[in-house]
Parts: structure tokens; sequence; C-alpha cells
């Protein structure tokens, strides 16, 4: 009889990469067709990030819900069109060092690779091909005749819908979740890293780091290129993806 699949769950924002959505979103709007367009949304940007950084700590959904909404207006052929472009001169600079080989570590391990985000699917093509995900869970926008509404496509990836993503996924493949992983820099990803088995803290913020330590959970660091997990007080150490 067949194992049962393991899963490797990726966050990417500040777990893979040290780049966001909030510049990935700036890249465009420098790439608008129009100068005057392009100063107005990067202005208008620019005196939000206050504003979206109380969103982002208070509801992830709220903060995607709000800041998509910029979006409004382009097309999706143009958005597409600029993805190898933003992956080459915004993404690819800002993966963490060992980033890479510790999901090659997984699919050496057999696990089938997941990256969940709440980035637009339009901008990830090139990240999946680098990475070499087998699955996506992403947001995406709703257009109207191939302009963007503005509007998110439902269900909104963030929080909760992460989880609720996962399981259906894990469904598919008849995945064991008590013997898959999930990695996030987060605390607003603990419901993702509490879905599964093996949950491991990467890069986290301070709420995540101190739940870590409360859970026990292994956290690795790779802004300084860490490979290793450490683990909390008393279990062993060992290389990435055990």
């Amino acid at each position: 009889m067949s194992q049962p699949t393991r899963m490797a769950f990726y966050d990417f924002d500040g777990t893979l990469v040290s780049s966001n959505v909030v510049l990935r979103y700036a890249y465009y709007v420098r790439k608008l067709p129009s100068r005057a367009r392009a100063l107005l949304k990067f202005s208008k940007l620019l005196l939000s990030v206050p504003v979206l950084v109380g969103l982002d700590f208070y509801s992830r959904r709220l903060f995607n819900e709000t800041f998509f909404r910029e979006y409004r207006g382009m097309k999706k052929g143009w958005l597409l069109d600029r993805a190898d472009s933003l992956f080459e001169d915004v993404i690819r600079p800002s993966i963490y060092s060992g980033a890479r080989s510790l999901v090659e570590s997984d699919r050496d391990r057999g696990f089938r690779l997941v990256l969940v985000t709440g980035e637009l699917d339009f901008a990830l093509g090139p990240v999946v091909r680098y990475f070499g995900f087998d699955d996506l869970i992403s947001n995406a926008l709703v257009y109207e005749n191939g302009t963007a509404t503005g509007e998110v496509a439902a269900p909104l990836i963030a929080g909760g819908e992460k989880v609720a993503a996962m399981k259906r996924l894990s469904r598919l493949y008849n995945a064991d979740t008590a013997e898959s992983k999930a990695y996030s820099d987060s605390f607003s990803d603990a419901p993702m890293l509490e879905a599964v088995g093996n949950p491991i803290a990467v890069n986290p913020d301070w709420r995540l780091g101190r739940l870590a330590a409360q859970r026990g959970w292994p956290v690795m660091d790779l802004k300084r290129g860490d490979h290793v997990h450490v683990y909390p007080e008393g279990r062993d150490s060992g290389p990435a993806g055990v």
C-alpha cells in the first residue's frame, strides 16, 4: 500500500522573501504607461503606508481587501506580461539565502510542495517555476472585460481561509496533515501552522516567536542564511526537512 502524501506548505512574504505585496504593487505602478497616473498612484501609496501597516496588524483579511482595490483599472494581460520582469527586478533579489535549498530539501524527502500566499496570482508564475512548487494557493482579482474591478475573487486567502484551502488540497491528494509541514513568519498565520503536525516558524515576528516558544515549535532564521532548525531546549537540532 502506498504511503499517504505529505505536504509542505510555504508562506511567501517574510518567509521565503523579504519583499512584500506593497513593494510589488509599487513596481507595477512605476511601470504604468501614463506617467501622470503612475505619479498619482505612487504618491497615494506613500501616504497610505501608515494606514496599511495598522490594517495589516489588525487583520490580514481587511488589509488584502483594502489594498488590492488599488489594482482597479489595470489590465489582466498587462499585469501578466510584467510578471517575469517583476520577478527579476523585485522578487529574485529579495529571496532569502537558503530559501530555495530549504524547499528543495522537502522535495527530496518526498513532500508535495505548496505555496500558500495572500499575494495575487498574476505575480507568482515565475516564483512557482523558480522554486518548483507543485501547487499554488493564492488570491486572484476579479476582472470585467479584462480590467480589474478592484475586488478579490472569493474565497479571499487570509487567516482561516488559508487553512480551509490547505485542507481542501490535502483531501484532494489524500495527504496526512499530521505528517505534513507548514512554514510562516507571521502570527497571522498561526492557524496555518496549527493545521499540520510539523509547524516551523521562519523569521518569526515577535508574536509568532513567543507562540513558537510556548508551543515548542522549531524556529528558523533564513535572514541569516540559517538552514538548521533551532529547537527548543531538550530537543535535538537537525537539518531542515526533518
